[in-house]
């Protein structure tokens, strides 16, 4: 949803990529005078499949681990709060296996944002795809587009400002 919204902010168009199983498009981001090209992209995979498409993605458009930003949803974290870092195992995080497995490496910056735990003893895997509920579903237009502001910061103004300001 965030990266949805980042293209929708800088109205850039997602759509299906030739060569790998993804949607995704080029856009700028910045000020004139100081943009930065950025590539979306979002897998059309399974999520625990994720690897393989942002493989191809870095390999058609050479990017390196390095410069590579994994938005994705973090039981760890309450819902709504965002956590941006660099490098990292994947703590139980099937993604981020499949994407580490897939580009050889964990050093690449991640956007986590925050989902919550299950309640009771529901199975954390069900939980991340369930539906959000009502009072989420209402926050979510405000938590997402934070969300598009803490990737643009991290693009445009590097990870220690951007954890400066978002890290909560």
């Amino acid at each position: 949803m965030v990266v949805e919204a980042f293209a929708q902010r800088s109205r850039s168009t997602l759509s299906r990529h030739k060569r790998a199983l993804a949607v995704g498009c080029e856009t700028h981001v910045g000020n004139p005078g100081a943009m930065e090209k950025v590539v979306l992209a979002c897998p059309l995979s399974f999520m625990n499949e994720s690897g393989g498409p942002v493989k191809a993605l870095m390999d058609f458009y050479s990017v390196d681990p390095e410069n590579l930003v994994v938005v994705h949803d973090e039981l760890d974290i309450d819902f709504s709060t965002i956590r941006l870092k660099f490098g990292g195992g994947d703590n139980g995080h099937n993604g981020l296996r499949s994407i580490r497995k897939s580009i050889g490496t964990g050093d690449f910056y991640r956007e986590r944002m925050g989902v919550g735990r299950p309640p009771g003893r529901q199975d954390p895997a069900d939980f991340v795809l369930s539906p959000f509920n009502s009072t989420e579903r209402k926050d979510l237009p405000s938590i997402i587009d934070h969300g598009v502001d803490a990737l643009e910061a991290l693009i445009m103004h590097g990870l220690e400002f951007a954890q400066s300001r978002f890290n909560s």
